[in-house]
């Protein structure tokens, strides 16, 4: 989430993920079908799935709500979320000590899927102490939140982390961040729940996003995310495909072999039009793109909002006609896209140091006391009012063996695609990012959700 650049030098940032499956038999569930993975695209059943999606967490930065828990306000958002003609929200932070039934049902019956960070603000991977921070207290508590929301079939992602990474230097969290990803995927195979795809969001720079992904897609079947999105507001209006850089991001993820999708967009440095969105969801980008999430919902401090929340009350801002205009003459391509129907593993990305300070794939090993929630479930979440996790349990003392991520010891249940089949078109990076204002603030997107990583 985007924050006041004010507020960058007392800013924390963190991170977690998930899967996709056979439907739940849980009775909560509703009749929705589930969105999978196939090659590098979702699906919901045989139909080509894209996200057209915003990012919504009322309250922003300056207020740790649940908006999922809040089924009042859930039911009057949903109605503008049909009016803009979406089918996928973004939620930061839930309380895992609340229900969710209500909400969930009622954005089920609307056709739209939730994309949920499993991280909260006191419950995340702290990016200068990842070692510390992934521990059991902290994994207890995100297995909670996974067990809660893998019932509900329109659950669509888990995001294991939110820009955890946001420069060269702290890449070095980067096997913590694979390996919670593992951890939740792990989870899910273990207690025999829907395996909801589960995947990491990246910050908006091009320092290492390219190694970001290439790592988090590599290795063993059970160490590899199941998709991969990342922040991006390159597109200012007035732009172009190749006027934004947005059509050498193609190439550069050219062969890439799990779903790709935009977690943020949507530049405000001038008027907004979204004309990225025509782009998007066409042919020029949906065989590497599975489409993206605008950000945001409501008008929070730093200005990116849709309609203006007053309780009740919702003022469609000019933001929302220009998005709604921009959906409504957008179709999706007809057939399947030309996504990449193989899909596969890449290998993983060469040590480069400053941008790159990652050894090799080896990950750390689930953490022993954490080991017991595979087998007895994780219980009852604290919710927004816990003591947190940042050094509150027993961290990993162990690096785990490739395959050992797999309930069974192998990962050939785990994902549609083959490890043999390696993007190795993935280019590097070819152009600088975002405008500077963002940039100064991309690590401050976590902080609903992915968590919190002090600086």
């Amino acid at each position: 989430m985007k924050v006041t650049v004010a507020s960058v030098a007392t800013t924390l940032a963190l991170g977690v993920s998930t899967v996709l499956g056979a439907p739940s038999t849980i009775e909560t569930r509703d009749s929705v079908t589930p969105v999978t993975v196939k090659g590098n695209a979702f699906f919901k059943g045989n139909e080509r799935f894209y996200i057209r999606g915003v990012d919504y967490q009322p309250g922003g930065s300056s207020k740790l709500a649940d908006p999922i828990a809040d089924s009042d306000g859930c039911k009057r958002d949903i109605k503008k979320f049909k009016d803009l003609g979406l089918n996928t929200v973004r939620v930061y932070s839930v309380d895992n000590s609340k229900n969710h039934d209500e909400c969930m049902k009622a954005l089920a019956e609307a056709g739209i899927y939730l994309v949920l960070d499993v991280n909260t603000p006191k419950y995340a991977l702290n990016r200068a102490k990842p070692k510390e921070s992934y521990n059991d207290v902290y994994l207890q508590y995100i297995f909670a939140t996974v067990e809660m929301f893998a019932k509900y079939d329109n659950t669509l992602a888990f995001f294991s982390g939110n820009e955890v990474i946001n420069n060269g230097p702290s890449s070095a969290a980067a096997p913590y961040v694979k390996a919670v990803t593992r951890d939740i995927r792990s989870f899910l195979r273990a207690r025999k729940l829907r395996h909801v795809p589960v995947g990491y969001s990246a910050a908006d720079i091009n320092t290492n996003r390219l190694e970001m992904a290439q790592y988090m897609n590599c290795g063993t079947d059970d160490e590899r995310s199941d998709f991969f999105a990342f922040n991006d507001y390159s597109w200012c209006d007035p732009s172009s495909f190749s006027t934004s850089g947005w059509d050498q991001k193609v190439k550069n993820f050219t062969g890439y072999g799990i779903p790709l999708f935009l977690s943020e967009y949507g530049c405000n440095t001038n008027t907004r039009k979204f004309q990225e969105v025509e782009s998007l969801y066409s042919t020029d980008m949906t065989g590497v793109y599975s489409g993206g999430l605008v950000y945001e919902y409501s008008q929070e401090s730093s200005h990116y909002g849709l309609v203006k929340v007053n309780d009740k009350n919702v003022k469609e801002l000019p933001d929302y006609d220009a998005l709604k205009t921009a959906f409504s003459k957008t179709s999706n391509p007809k057939g399947d896209g030309e996504y990449n129907h193989t899909g596969g593993a890449n290998p993983c990305p060469a040590k480069s140091k400053p941008n790159w300070d990652v050894d090799n794939d080896a990950l750390p090993a689930m953490p022993s006391p954490a080991k017991k929630y595979l087998k007895e479930g994780a219980g009852k979440g604290d919710g927004f009012g816990g003591d947190g996790s940042m050094d509150a349990g027993t961290p990993s003392t162990e690096t785990a063996k490739p395959g050992s991520g797999s309930v069974t010891g192998t990962a050939g249940d785990v994902t549609s695609t083959s490890s043999k089949n390696a993007a190795a078109g993935l280019q590097p990076p070819q152009l600088s990012m975002a405008p500077i204002v963002v940039s100064l603030v991309t690590g401050l997107s976590t902080l609903f959700g992915a968590g919190l990583v002090l600086l």
